[in-house]
């Protein structure tokens, strides 16, 4: 029976139900190495046979940690330790955190980038479009804050388009605060007529004519990052 399994959690900590929905239980002699350590997980798992037990909600998957030989989870553990405690291995994951450094600061340049173009706000209203940019990027770009600008699924200017549609239905829409009945369907259909509300707020600040900026929601949410032109 042991071989490499994705499995799924049961009520029963040691019960998995596989593809085919039978229930299994690990061999004797196995052990749970808890999810959080990429590099020894995948150690674990070229190592022989294993059982990666992962959890599905909805969209999402949850690792709920890889189930192996005690003896190949202890061995790779003690091979990894001993490698980590090495000067080379600490030198290079400076490397490695510069570089991520800079390849995180060089995408906020681009992603910024990205949302002023979507923007495309006339120059009367260029003071607006720098600080949405900025508000937008400053949120959606942390690495690990699992918004869209985070994903490789789509492009970039997609990623910049979304971002900005998802920042304005939190902070100029009452979506957060919305009593959405649970009905499939019902939440994505608020949002997509949220977003064309949105879309037409972005669009009264692309051509130069004056609009009420005192009950404009997006002026109005960024009020004190920029004066409003006359």
């Amino acid at each position: 029976m042991p071989e490499c399994l994705t499995l799924a959690p049961t009520p029963d900590p040691r019960r998995f139900r596989a593809p085919d929905g039978a229930l299994l239980s690990p061999p004797e002699g196995w052990a749970c190495l808890p999810p959080g350590d990429a590099g020894l997980t995948r150690r674990v798992k070229l190592a022989g046979p294993s059982w990666m037990v992962v959890e599905k909600r909805g969209r999402k998957t949850f690792s709920r940690g890889l189930w192996a030989p005690a003896a190949t989870i202890e061995a790779a553990r003690a091979a990894l330790e001993a490698e980590r405690s090495t000067p080379a291995y600490a030198k290079k994951r400076e490397a490695d955190a510069r570089r991520r450094e800079r390849d995180q600061e060089a995408y906020v340049r681009e992603f910024e980038a990205e949302v002023a173009a979507f923007l495309r706000f006339s120059p009367r209203y260029a003071a607006l479009a720098r600080a949405l940019a900025t508000r937008v990027t400053q949120h959606a770009t942390p690495v690990g804050s699992g918004t869209v600008a985070r994903t490789e699924r789509i492009p970039v200017e997609r990623r910049a388009e979304s971002a900005v549609i998802a920042w304005m239905r939190h902070q100029t829409t009452a979506y957060d605060t919305m009593a959405i009945p649970r009905v499939k369907g019902m939440r994505r259909e608020v949002r997509r007529e949220l977003a064309q509300i949105s879309r037409a707020i972005l669009d009264l600040h692309r051509g130069d004519a004056p609009h009420a900026a005192a009950s404009c929601p997006l002026c109005g949410a960024l009020a004190g990052a920029t004066a409003q032109p006359a």
